[in-house]
């Protein structure tokens, strides 16, 4: 009798278990899977603490890996071998065992005006005083504040599909809704997007790593991270790794309402960057272009670009950010 064919080598991806996590996770699967066609790649899915918490602000949690830490300590127990983020949400400061590796190529990393379903304007400049704009975001209301501060911004959160349904209910208060792009566009919801924003036509600068995936692994395997550079892109990767050495370098561990834009011109990399006060009074802003070919100098990047911000006075806007907090904080307990 012949011998049955030897076990696949099976790897675990950790994700949450929302639509969009799962759609993007599918995304790693299919390109691993091309690329070894010979190993298998199963899925595991669970909520966060995120998800589970709908009705608080994000800007109210006190826990900043509201979204990964859960999938961490199953990584970190072996159960997972690695985990796929929508890189936005993963903390600038990893656990010590543990790192990101190359990254796929970066969806539309801008933000979107979203309409209510209904209603007539095309833009954001076109919004009468008074419109209420959802987004749960201290990066979104500060640059509103600045730019449009004749509209309200209101919460609003859940995932896309619920934000969205919010958006449109009958008695809904809002006129519009700000999103990333790159989560209407995987879930096919395009023809919901009214404007695409930018720093020229909006002011509107995105989050850090907003577009992209984050692929979590444990520093020692050296296996895995060899196999994500097959599916990795360069570019993405690097711009990302600067935009986040960027903030970690300004954030000390608090929130910073960080805008970023990043783009490749003639080789180099240019990071146009703003930091707004939450009422929109003040604000540093920055664009500056780097040589930037491998992750130390992406790293070495993003640090150049902080003290550029910080010598526009980012660092007194953040220092006020912490105070507030800290105030609330104390009157909270």
């Amino acid at each position: 009798m012949a011998d049955s064919a030897p076990a696949k080598k099976t790897f675990t991806i950790g994700t949450r278990k929302s639509k969009l996590a799962l759609l993007q996770t599918d995304l790693v699967q299919a390109a691993l899977k091309e690329a070894y066609p010979d190993y298998e790649f199963k899925i595991f899915s669970k909520e966060t603490a995120g998800d589970l918490n709908t009705t608080i602000a994000l800007k109210d949690f006190t826990s900043k890996n509201l979204w990964t830490e859960e999938l961490e300590e199953l990584m970190i127990a072996g159960q997972v071998d690695f985990i796929v983020h929508s890189l936005k949400d993963v903390p600038t400061l990893l656990p010590a065992t543990c790192t990101l590796g190359p990254m796929m190529p970066r969806e539309d990393s801008r933000d979107v005006f979203v309409v209510k379903q209904g209603l007539p304007y095309k833009s954001l400049a076109e919004l009468p005083a008074g419109s209420v704009v959802g987004t749960s975001s201290i990066r979104r209301t500060a640059q509103l504040a600045r730019k449009y501060p004749h509209l309200k911004v209101l919460d609003i959160r859940g995932n896309i599909g619920t934000r969205l349904s919010k958006l449109d209910a009958e008695d809904s208060p809002y006129t519009c809704a700000i999103l990333a792009a790159a989560g209407l566009l995987r879930l096919d919801l395009q023809d919901r997007i009214t404007q695409y924003l930018d720093s020229k036509n909006s002011g509107m600068l995105y989050a850090v790593g907003q577009g992209a995936l984050g692929i979590e692994i444990r520093k020692a395997d050296t296996t895995l991270l060899d196999m994500l550079k097959k599916i990795g892109h360069q570019e993405t990767t690097f711009a990302c790794l600067a935009e986040r050495s960027l903030l970690r370098t300004l954030e000390g561990g608090c929130s910073a309402p960080l805008g970023v834009e990043s783009e490749w011109v003639a080789g180099k990399l240019r990071m146009r960057s703003v930091v707004v006060s939450v009422d929109g009074k003040q604000c540093a802003q920055v664009e500056v272009d780097g040589q930037v070919d491998s992750p130390e100098s992406a790293e070495a990047f993003g640090v150049t670009v902080a003290k550029a911000l910080v010598a526009d006075g980012a660092d007194k806007i953040l220092e006020e950010i912490q105070q507030n907090k800290l105030t609330k904080e104390s009157v909270a307990s």
